[in-house]
């Protein structure tokens, strides 16, 4: 039996590959999940396959001297380099080595594929994946940032599945969030999927809400803007002019010749 045949892979194979292709094949041919003539004896011998590629000093010695070379055991001679040099035979246990692999007795429950529409072990495979809850976070602005518009760089950690299909780990990432001139409280931007991955689970999107930040000088109402300025008594009996600095950087000079109340 040659083991990357098996497995289905070529023989410069990773550990990744080695491991993916285990974990769909044994799916794919494990005797709860396949009736077919053949399933359980292909079952087995993928078991044996994996049992031995996924070993450094097994594989090593595959590798070098063929399956004789594990069966018979390797002269000492030859049995440097981390190489195994006792015979080897499979435990003859497919279902242990798969059990091993998967941590547990229902794999399906890890993952989403049409490959195996069966049951397991009196288990439901899941055969449709959820959406997590979006994720909310505030974003805020200040009041000059939504008048001229501007781009926000946000770093998210987040869960990405290794290319094992079962295992994951953190990553950084940076969105940008580009703002638009005129954006009001409340603006909702979202990020589809961004949120951690699943083995049985559709990312959650990642949703930024405006949050405007209060402003020294004006007040916002809708799209207009509001500012305060204080007069005397005689000034607002007598008329007067104000100087209302604006957010592009002009100096407004609003004469006021009603009597201001």
């Amino acid at each position: 039996m040659d083991y990357y045949e098996t497995l289905e892979i070529n023989r410069n194979a990773a550990d990744a590959d080695i491991k993916k292709a285990y974990r769909r094949l044994a799916l794919k041919f494990h005797p709860s999940s396949n009736r077919e003539a053949g399933s359980a004896e292909r079952f087995s011998r993928l078991g044996e396959a994996y049992d031995v590629l996924s070993d450094p000093r097994k594989k090593a010695t595959y590798d070098k001297f063929g399956a004789e070379g594990l069966r018979d055991g390797i002269p000492p001679e030859f049995g440097t380099g981390g190489a195994w040099s006792s015979k080897y035979t499979y435990h003859g246990n497919p279902d242990k080595t798969f059990k091993q692999f998967f941590g547990g007795d229902n794999p399906f429950a890890d993952f989403y594929t049409n490959e195996v529409p069966l049951q397991f072990g009196g288990l439901q495979p899941v055969v449709v994946k959820t959406q997590d809850s979006p994720i909310e976070r505030d974003l805020h602005l200040s009041l000059d940032d939504i008048f001229h518009g501007c781009t926000k760089k946000i770093k998210i950690s987040r869960r990405i599945m290794n290319e094992d299909g079962y295992t994951s780990s953190i990553k950084d990432k940076i969105l940008s969030v580009d703002v638009s001139p005129g954006w009001k409280d409340g603006t909702r931007i979202v990020f589809p999927k961004e949120g951690d991955q699943g083995p049985n689970s559709i990312p959650a999107d990642i949703v930024f809400i405006v949050r405007q930040k209060s402003h020294p000088l004006f007040v916002r109402q809708h799209d207009d803007l509001i500012y305060k300025a204080n007069v005397s008594l005689e000034m607002a009996l007598t008329g007067f002019s104000v100087d209302v600095p604006t957010l592009d950087g002009r100096l407004l000079n609003i004469p006021i010749n009603e009597i201001v109340q």
